[in-house]
């Protein structure tokens, strides 16, 4: 499935790189899913939140890293796409 990445790339385009970037996704309460998540990113540098819906049905997945690039970004939320019920905000 492709997706269209070029608003966002304009929007990336304008930060200043290095940056801290906040990444965010929604996905049902599936330790496997939320590894594979968390796998995308560096797991000495990323700060990773998990908060779990009212019910446990969801986990809400929010990650701070430095990114060095537009393309660095983007190549995750693609990498994320793959993942089956992964919601990226």
């Amino acid at each position: 499935m492709k997706q269209d990445f070029e608003g966002l790339r304009k929007k990336l385009d304008e930060i200043s790189f290095p940056d801290l970037y906040l990444f965010k996704f929604i996905v049902k309460s599936d330790v496997k899913k939320i590894a594979q998540i968390e796998a995308l990113f560096n797991s000495d540098n990323a700060q990773i939140r998990l908060t779990e819906s009212s019910k446990g049905t969801f986990v809400s997945i929010s990650v701070k890293e430095i990114m060095l690039s537009s393309d660095e970004i983007i190549n995750i939320y693609i990498q994320s796409s793959k993942i089956e019920g992964v919601m990226a905000l």
